[in-house]
């Protein structure tokens, strides 16, 4: 006959398979973002402050290049679940390498500097999540 005890971390063991970790229950968040918000009217909000912030911090710098540059670069990185980010890759663009080879560190030091965002949630416990974010880089 199975204990109490036994049957309590079998129910939980089940109920923590049939979570999806992969799909948050409320995106991070930052200040001005609404919380009650539909999750994706949440996500659009969080992805807005990025390029916004990033976009200010690429306004601070002059950068000189020879040849127009249109192109799209995605960022991917992570949310952890104290709200810090943190920078995994910045895709690899000839272009941006070749001109601009001050880029990938202005990018990741734009989003170290940002305000730290509210983590993820998933059933009201901080998660760590991953994102992909394109930033269109235009010089015409």
């Amino acid at each position: 006959m199975a204990s109490t005890e036994s049957k309590t971390q079998k129910i939980v063991e089940d109920e923590l398979r049939g979570i999806d970790w992969n799909e948050v229950d409320q995106y991070p968040l930052f200040e001005g973002c609404d919380e009650t918000a539909a999750k994706q009217a949440q996500r659009q909000c969080f992805e807005n402050t990025l390029l916004q912030n990033l976009g200010m911090t690429l306004q601070d710098f002059h950068f000189i290049i020879e040849d127009d540059i249109e192109t799209t670069i995605y960022i991917d990185f992570l949310v952890d679940n104290k709200g810090e980010i943190t920078v995994v890759t910045i895709d690899k663009n000839a272009d941006i390498e070749d001109q601009l080879p001050e880029f990938n560190g202005i990018i990741t030091k734009g989003l170290k500097s940002m305000p730290v965002p509210a983590p993820a949630l998933k059933r009201g416990v901080p998660v760590k999540t991953r994102f992909r974010l394109p930033l269109q880089i235009t010089t015409k």
